[in-house]
């Protein structure tokens, strides 16, 4: 892998930093917003502006074609001061369905506006009953007359009253079937573009915590009408769809928190050369102090390089095995790397860490929220020692 960007890669990076300058006299009222869980438009705009919607994008469809990793490094950069957004990952994970799955038709109907920012996408994939074990959803899609009626619940759904469409994960073959017909349980599931202003959907709003300037839904689904060609894919073939055209959702993850990590240990390292509290050297000359900082530091060099990589093997369409156990990676590691971030720095900050306006007991619940989702770090172990190392599966 070259270590030097290319000049796109480059130029992605100097966009985002001159993004992060357009708001940085405005930092305590955004983060408010984000406080309050609402959604921040303006950084929407501004990364559509920038074209990074349309970074894996094909040209002929509108976008850039810059790459993942360009819109990887972007997310990085803005995340160092503290600026993310939801949404993006989730729309550049449908784009990635589409692009690497999707019709012609398809193609063609969705990606151009969503190169330009005017589609925003959330995901339905977890169910109360089926979490991890996607396998086992029972929201249906049943075809009739050239239209798929769906039924069914989705919960945990980050923005679903921003987004305009959501990407949908159904049974197209109830799971109870698959063994009465002698089927694999990764076959009958299939993918579909939702239009959320559709007759029949209903939303609960949730009271969670964890997701910047976003609040989650459980979604009802009552015989939602779905055009045939919102179909991602092949019908009942939405397992390879999802495995294949997911992996960015974990990328950009790992990606926003290696940047958070940065901006927590920036502002860390800045107080501790500050503060004094036993006579006129700074906590920071203490090795107390030090070295857990200088700990974070070493580790988040690491996590970036895998976070690179695997940005990279996406965009170089390596084997589909080969990405997700880079992506899984990256975003094992760097949850791990956020939380720690974000504890050193409230310790060296001692009492004034748990003050909201130095941000760091909110990210706490992002940090938090990324060792579970998207995908438990359990899981993320669970598939490597069976997938990578070969050992026998264990749930």
């Amino acid at each position: 892998m070259d270590f030097a960007f290319q000049p796109e890669i480059e130029m992605a990076k100097e966009t985002a930093e001159r993004i992060h300058k357009k708001f940085e006299g405005r930092r305590k009222e955004l983060f408010e917003k984000i406080r309050r869980n609402e959604f921040v438009q303006e950084i929407w705009d501004e990364l559509s502006k920038a074209g990074f919607l349309g970074s894996i994008v094909p040209q002929e469809y509108g976008g850039t074609g810059i790459g993942l990793l360009g819109s990887t490094v972007a997310m990085e950069e803005l995340a160092k001061y503290g600026i993310g957004n939801a949404l993006f990952v989730l729309t550049i994970c449908a784009e990635s369905c589409i692009i690497r799955n999707g019709s012609e038709q398809l193609k063609k109907k969705f990606l151009p506006a969503m190169a330009e920012g005017k589609i925003k996408c959330a995901l339905g994939v977890t169910e109360p009953e089926a979490g991890t074990n996607t396998f086992r959803i029972k929201t249906f899609a049943q075809k009739k007359n050239g239209r798929y009626i769906i039924n069914g619940e989705k919960t945990y759904i980050t923005g679903a009253d921003v987004a305009d469409y959501i990407l949908l994960i159904t049974r197209t073959i109830p799971y109870s079937e698959l063994s009465k017909k002698g089927l694999p349980k990764m076959y009958g599931l299939s993918l579909f573009m939702v239009d959320l202003k559709s007759k029949g959907i209903k939303m609960h709003k949730l009271n969670t915590r964890g997701i910047e300037g976003m609040n989650q839904f459980t979604i009802f689904f009552e015989d939602v009408e779905v055009p045939e060609e919102n179909l991602v894919g092949e019908e009942n073939q939405g397992v390879f769809v999802m495995f294949n055209g997911l992996n960015p959702e974990r990328i950009l993850a790992g990606a926003s928190a290696v940047g958070l990590s940065e901006f927590c240990l920036k502002r860390a390292v800045e107080y501790a050369n500050q503060r004094c509290v036993f006579g006129e050297r700074p906590i920071g000359s203490y090795q107390a102090i030090q070295h857990p900082l200088a700990d974070v530091k070493i580790r988040q060099e690491a996590v970036r390089l895998v976070v690179y990589k695997s940005a990279w093997a996406y965009d170089k369409n390596l084997p589909p095995q080969e990405v997700m156990f880079l992506a899984n990676s990256a975003k094992y590691l760097a949850a791990e790397l956020l939380l720690q971030a974000v504890d050193r720095a409230i310790q060296t900050y001692g009492g004034a860490g748990f003050v909201e306006d130095n941000f760091f007991i909110i990210l706490w619940d992002s940090a938090r929220l990324l060792k579970t989702a998207p995908v438990s770090n359990e899981m993320i172990l669970n598939l490597t020692a069976e997938h990578v190392l070969g050992l026998p599966r264990s749930y």
